[in-house]
């Protein structure tokens, strides 16, 4: 439940302009999700959210992750939400439980993957476009070395 609940909070502050835990918590519990302002609390930290200011209002965002290894938090994200992964020449397509993808997909970009051109995520999908056919086959390799442990 934290993983889903985690992804769907992601997907928000990705989609909308959230300025408080009042407001994530009424767009969280208009998506199913019956939360307390600890937990947004916990979560908030844990996603390691941010506020930035856009304009002359401030909104949640998520913080780029600036450190080289992989964050735990991110393979914890691919573990509870990969299904299948397949190649075609230098895309891979990942399948993801429904309502996953955006977190996989944001998990996958705060990597920073160098042979990682650019993702887009839908609800339970993600498209990978790395530079070359064997970039793509290293990427799906890393990502089971990273989801097998």
């Amino acid at each position: 439940m934290k993983i889903k609940r985690q992804s769907k909070i992601v997907e928000l502050v990705q989609t909308h302009d959230i300025s408080t835990q009042e407001e994530l918590s009424e767009l969280l519990m208009e998506n199913g999700y019956n939360v307390t302002q600890a937990t947004i609390s916990r979560d908030i930290r844990e996603l390691k959210l941010t506020k930035v200011t856009v304009g002359d209002k401030q909104k949640y965002a998520i913080l780029q992750n600036t450190e080289t290894g992989m964050n735990d938090r991110f393979v914890r994200v691919l573990k509870g939400g990969l299904v299948s992964m397949d190649m075609a020449q230098n895309i891979l397509v990942i399948n993801t439980m429904s309502g996953m993808a955006m977190a996989v997909c944001a998990a996958l970009d705060a990597m920073q993957m160098p042979e990682i051109v650019g993702t887009i995520g839908g609800d339970d999908t993600i498209m990978c476009v790395c530079r070359t056919t064997e970039q793509t086959a290293d990427v799906m390799n890393k990502i089971h070395q990273l989801v097998k442990d």
